[in-house]
């Protein structure tokens, strides 16, 4: 779309400092931006980028209105303008409601007219479909499932069995819901019997899940992805998890089945969470945490090493390996001095 810097200003809640009726035409980084563009500024790194931007206008915060050579709206919180912004200049296209002639409905699946259904997706016997839902091309969505309205579930994407799908979920291609969990009991000779896995998954309102990601549905009971959640791509959910509202969980992260992760936590990329554990509220993990124990208490917390160069790494390796024989020795030596 193209809209005025007034429009802009008045939609994001800014201060404009220039012309109302100039242009907007699209959205680009300081570094890209041109006369037809909007770009903002919400690291102090990039001043330099703002000092040279080619941008009709920059979002930016009133500290930095001195160092800005365009148009500037002024808030608060720029890079939630930037997405108030971008989120006005490129709207989300809606598709007409239908059912296209090479989808598969069940006859017992009640879609609403509003919905709209791609080619090769399948809707299996009792599933529900609420207003203005869209279906991917090739979406298989199980049997007495439940989609709620505005939700969008693209391409390839497999919903399994008796899921539950809130209103404004946002899920991306390849996504599988509801396989079973990871649940084997061991025998006496070593090897496994399957637990059926009898419950399912519950994604509340304004859900997003990014591609590749999987949440195993519940062994007994159901995994709950609480309203407002964000899931970035290739994460695993295991079985009985629960994540609570506004947590953010970055890519390729693990969580093992039965574990609880409260509201606004900040889960960063590749951590690993062990199962039938705990994490408060308001708790952030920095990238490649482990964590194996519950977390009580809000916090940043963090579990791996920095980056050094290999010398020292491996250096510092066979140190570690040498480190419950030096506690041994200093151990004894402290005893020894004691002793004396």
């Amino acid at each position: 779309m193209t809209c005025s810097l007034g429009d802009i200003a008045e939609h994001i809640g800014a201060e404009l400092h220039g012309d109302n009726d100039c242009l907007i035409r699209n959205i680009s980084t300081l570094e890209d931006a041109d006369s037809d563009s909007i770009s903002f500024l919400s690291n102090h790194r990039y001043i330099k980028q703002l000092r040279s931007t080619r941008a009709s206008a920059v979002i930016l915060a009133k500290e930095h209105l001195d160092d800005c050579p365009s148009y500037a709206l002024v808030t608060d919180n720029p890079y939630l303008g930037y997405a108030l912004a971008a989120r006005m200049l490129y709207p989300q296209t809606r598709t007409d409601g239908g059912i296209h002639p090479a989808a598969n409905v069940h006859e017992s699946a009640s879609v609403d007219t509003s919905a709209y259904i791609c080619p090769n997706a399948v809707i299996e016997q009792g599933v529900v479909v609420d207003a203005n839902a869209y279906i991917g091309p090739s979406v298989i969505i199980g049997r007495d499932s439940v989609v709620g309205k505005d939700t969008r579930i693209l391409a390839n994407t497999v919903i399994c069995n008796s899921v539950i799908i809130g209103s404004s979920v946002l899920i991306h291609p390849g996504v599988v819901i509801g396989a079973d969990g990871f649940g084997f009991a061991e025998k006496p000779d070593g090897g496994w019997i399957k637990i059926p896995q009898i419950g399912s998954v519950l994604i509340r309102d304004d859900v997003e899940i990014g591609s590749n990601t999987t949440i195993d549905r519940g062994a007994l009971g159901n995994t709950v992805i609480e309203r407002g959640v964000k899931i970035d791509n290739q994460v695993q959910i295991g079985h009985n998890v629960y994540i609570g509202e506004y947590t953010a969980i970055a890519g390729c992260t693990g969580i093992a089945g039965s574990a609880t992760i409260g509201k606004r936590c900040r889960i960063g990329g590749a951590c690993g969470i062990s199962g039938h554990l705990e994490i408060a509220d308001d708790v952030i993990l920095t990238a490649m945490s482990a964590v194996n124990n519950s977390i009580l208490k809000s916090g940043v917390y963090s579990s791996p090493l920095s980056i050094t160069d290999n010398r020292t790494w491996r250096r510092n390796v066979a140190r570690f390996h040498r480190l419950d024989e030096s506690f041994r020795k200093i151990r004894e030596e402290i005893r020894q001095i004691k002793k004396n």
